[in-house]
């Protein structure tokens, strides 16, 4: 896990995703409707070169193309690979829905990002970022005892096969020349939450169901792990609390899960500490010392924009704890995961904004710091 060109101290990345305009929502439905037509897609290269605009001129070291080829984060590619279907039922923060599984073995194809990607790599001079589910994540919510039995017998068979295909793609997109590659796995934070570990009611139903730390845990850091091996990219792994409507679906601190995470072999966590009962500065005690961590410092969830100022302290309190060399900086977590989240981009590039002039600040500190003689 190595990138060839070396990233500055204290970067800042995006976690991928910004807020869809009603134009490129529009587009992305006119493109699953009209899949042949090259002026939809020519006018979505438009606005990805938009979003990968906005993101330069706000500062930010690392760029992603916005995530806005896709209608929601983990969907698009359970589309683009093939072998679910949208047939359970379930209740998400009270409103009831239709979640895809899978039903047929998934089909060996070419990677399916490889495009997207090439076109970020083409399109920008910046470092580029790229992110993609997890295997865990995937398994946990699209395997289903009642419809999948026959394409995977178990959860873990499933997962098996997921980790082939995401390492196929994390390969290629590595080869095209991203410089981060992010597997998203707010699963994992999953275990943070004292309510969903006792089993009480929670926001997702698809998530009432008996929970082994100790057993799923390590398996998903071992598909991480075969994902990363070898891969010529910085590599990160971010845990969110997920976001669904300027929500958290979970709450708690980070305690409970960095200890397990002693054996991954990734660069970086991307972690949240912006929006309350997330993390907390003090969980970075507990970070593994083979990991370097994303500080989540800009709130994605609330309107209220934070003082350059105020994004800038809970950065030093990680600074604290770890140093400034184990540190990069971010938004706690993507503006829109799903395209429909509410955030506006003026919002987004607000907060990007006070983002990078938090950096900006905060490596001024670092070089005052260090030229001081002794």
């Amino acid at each position: 896990m190595t990138v060839s060109k070396k990233l500055p101290l204290l970067y800042t990345h995006p976690i991928g995703s910004l807020p869809r305009p009603l134009v490129v929502r529009d587009l992305l439905r006119q493109r699953d409707e009209r899949p042949n037509d090259l002026s939809v897609h020519a006018a979505l290269d438009d606005f990805v070169r938009f979003a990968i605009r906005l993101q330069e001129t706000a500062g930010m070291d690392v760029v992603s193309d916005g995530e806005w080829r896709r209608t929601q984060y983990i969907q698009e590619f359970l589309m683009r690979v093939g072998g679910f279907e949208a047939c359970r039922v379930f209740e998400h923060q009270g409103e009831v829905k239709m979640s895809s599984v899978v039903v047929r073995r998934m089909p060996t194809k070419a990677p399916v990002f490889a495009d997207d990607a090439q076109f970020l790599v083409a399109n920008t001079e910046r470092f580029t970022k790229f992110a993609l589910p997890s295997p865990f994540l995937i398994a946990v919510r699209y395997w289903h005892e009642d419809y999948s039995r026959e394409a995977y017998p178990t959860a873990q068979h499933f997962m098996d096969h997921l980790t082939e295909i995401l390492a196929v793609e994390a390969r290629v997109l590595a080869e095209i020349g991203i410089d981060v590659i992010q597997l998203d796995d707010p699963a994992l934070t999953y275990y943070c939450d004292p309510n969903l570990m006792a089993g009480k009611s929670i926001h997702d139903q698809r998530l009432l169901r008996l929970w082994d730390a100790n057993r799923e845990v390590p398996a998903a850091v071992e598909a991480i792990n075969r994902i990363a091996d070898g891969l010529q990219a910085e590599v990160h792994v971010h845990s969110c609390h997920s976001v669904y409507k300027r929500q958290a679906d979970v709450v708690g601190d980070y305690k409970p899960l960095l200890p397990r995470l002693d054996n991954l072999r990734v660069d970086r966590v991307n972690l949240e500490f912006a929006y309350p009962q997330t993390g907390d500065v003090s969980d970075l005690d507990l970070l593994p010392n083979q990991l370097q961590v994303g500080l989540g410092i800009v709130d994605v969830r609330t309107e209220q924009l934070q003082s350059v100022e105020q994004i800038a302290g809970i950065a030093r309190a990680g600074i604290q704890r770890l140093g400034v060399h184990r540190i990069a900086l971010n938004p706690d977590c993507g503006f829109a995961p799903d395209a429909g989240e509410p955030p506006t981009i003026d919002e987004a590039y607000q907060k990007l904004c006070r983002l990078t002039e938090a950096a900006r600040q905060l490596r001024a500190e670092h070089s005052a710091k260090s030229s001081t003689p002794l």
